[in-house]
């Protein structure tokens, strides 16, 4: 496959070199061997180290690890070309389909321009995509692999947007209060808290929520305040 060296390359020159790396005869040894599974971890690792260089607010770390990231997709992307299934133009046709869908703001006249309806008119019309009819198909949609925390918020506000549960500050302390309590009496009895230090956590995310705040982000930043400060006490 010829291949011109240039200055500034695009994204159809991209495809291009994906396409080249994976030629099963003049491939890289690394590249051609590859596959959706084995790769799976690098695909979560080059979203976190992204994530990293945005915390960092580090414009050419953003740079090159959203880079990173886009080779994850067009990897994927050409495994399934290679069988036929679907390639990266599939993708980025999929990809503007479904915005444009979900924009009617923007694309279809709707005329209810606030945050809270814009996100509304969005559940709405993903849930009459994926054909989910119920509160139940909407909660088995979140993806499992989701790190914890964001699972429980993600379930947690599914429920409460279909009306199963309505938990408000107050309500979540007061579930915890009981949590600590229940710990505190299993404890004194010497039994398993494992469960009981689960449903700590997972009431605690309720409360994150119920105070609009993002599990997930907020124990990130006291992950570091908490980091610097061990880090200072550190003596030697």
């Amino acid at each position: 496959m010829d291949f011109q060296i240039k200055e500034r390359y695009d994204i159809n020159d991209l495809v291009k070199i994906v396409q080249m790396l994976r030629d099963p005869v003049n491939g890289c040894p690394w590249d051609k061997v590859q596959t959706h599974l084995s790769i799976r971890k690098n695909f979560i690792e080059e979203t976190y180290e992204a994530i990293e260089a945005i915390d960092l607010d580090d414009k050419a770390l953003m740079q090159e690890e959203l880079g990173d990231v886009l080779m994850q997709v067009m990897l994927h992307a050409q495994f399934e070309a290679e069988e036929n299934v679907f390639d990266f133009a599939d993708v980025v046709n999929g990809t503007a389909q479904k915005l444009v869908l979900r924009h009617p703001h923007i694309f279809a006249g709707y005329d209810n321009k606030t945050v809270d309806g814009v996100l509304q008119k969005w559940e709405e019309i993903k849930q009459q995509e994926k054909g989910q009819k119920t509160v139940s198909e909407t909660l088995d949609a979140v993806p499992k692999s989701f790190p914890a925390l964001m699972y429980a918020q993600k379930i947690q506000k599914r429920a409460k947007a279909g009306g199963l549960i309505q938990q408000k500050a107050d309500e979540a302390l007061d579930a915890l209060q009981q949590n600590i309590n229940d710990i505190k009496a299993a404890l004194a009895e010497e039994k398993d808290v494992s469960q009981l230090v689960g449903r700590l956590l997972f009431n605690a995310v309720g409360l994150a929520g119920a105070t609009n705040n993002d599990a997930e982000e907020v124990l990130s930043f006291e992950n570091a305040e908490m980091l610097e400060k061990y880090k200072k006490s550190d003596v030697k």
